[in-house]
């Protein structure tokens, strides 16, 4: 067992965050190195820049743990005590000069998400959280909403790479639920979408075919800011390698199930 301050953690993690968002902030307004992972999966020279200083960093802030990490990850499986990070979610966004990008950095330890942090650097906002103690936007305490209504809430969802494979059940859903809502957004990137309703700007965020990366400090961040995470069906807890996920506000999960399960 690994034993550890989560507040120094912390302290540490966030000077780091605050170097990958320089990081990102100072490349985005120049010319962008872009590869292809796949058709319209993208990496740029960023993405490599930021999870490689990020890794150098956290090695030295707590030995002795491993990385999962998007550019270089050959499993999705954490280990005991294993940083889990996407050095730029949204790199198709940050390619194309959409500012929805953001790093994000999570702790596994022993079978759960220990703290995580969000942070949306050409935005200005950093969302953190560390297990039982509350979730914050920038020293702000946050929470979700309140709302108990479909018609009041405000929805938000993602596309999967293998698009063609989910394109039916994204037209679907589409047509059963966004008559239903104030709207259905779609940022293009997971882990400003689960900070988003950790803050109570979305009542709900739903989306197939996440990696560990994408999720693992925001599902922390909609915990710690009391809402809901499931897969689509709520008999199902999110973990990861879950084929769907569902994170609310917990007033609408229910019945955003009933909608996402409906044949």
């Amino acid at each position: 067992m690994t034993h550890f301050d989560p507040e120094a953690i912390m302290d540490g993690l966030l000077e780091y965050v605050g170097k990958a968002g320089d990081i990102v902030k100072d490349a985005s307004t120049k010319t962008k190195k872009i590869t292809h992972k796949g058709r319209i999966d993208l990496v740029t020279e960023t993405d490599l820049a930021v999870e490689l200083m990020l890794k150098e960093g956290l090695a030295k802030l707590l030995p002795g743990s491993d990385f999962l990490a998007e550019e270089t990850a050959n499993s999705t499986t954490p280990g005991e005590l294993t940083w889990i990070i996407d050095p730029v979610d949204g790199t198709t966004n940050f390619a194309h000069g959409v500012p929805f990008v953001a790093n994000s950095i999570a702790l596994w330890h022993e079978g759960r998400v220990v703290l995580g942090v969000v942070n949306l650097p050409l935005l200005g906002e950093t969302f953190r959280a560390i297990e039982g103690r509350g979730a914050f936007m920038n020293d702000n305490p946050i929470s979700v909403t309140d709302v108990t209504s479909m018609e009041k809430s405000l929805l938000a969802t993602g596309f999967p790479y293998a698009i063609d494979a989910h394109l039916d059940d994204i037209l679907k859903h589409f047509k059963r639920i966004l008559p239903l809502t104030q709207g259905i957004r779609r940022p293009g990137a997971a882990a400003l979408d689960l900070a988003y309703v950790a803050c109570g700007r979305y009542e709900g965020f739903f989306e197939a075919a996440l990696n560990p990366w994408d999720t693992a400090a925001g599902l922390l961040l909609v915990h710690e800011a009391g809402g809901t995470v499931s897969e689509y069906d709520t008999a199902t807890p999110y973990a990861f390698g879950s084929r769907t996920i569902l994170a609310t506000n917990g007033g609408i999960h229910a019945e955003l199930s009933v909608l996402l399960c409906e044949d």
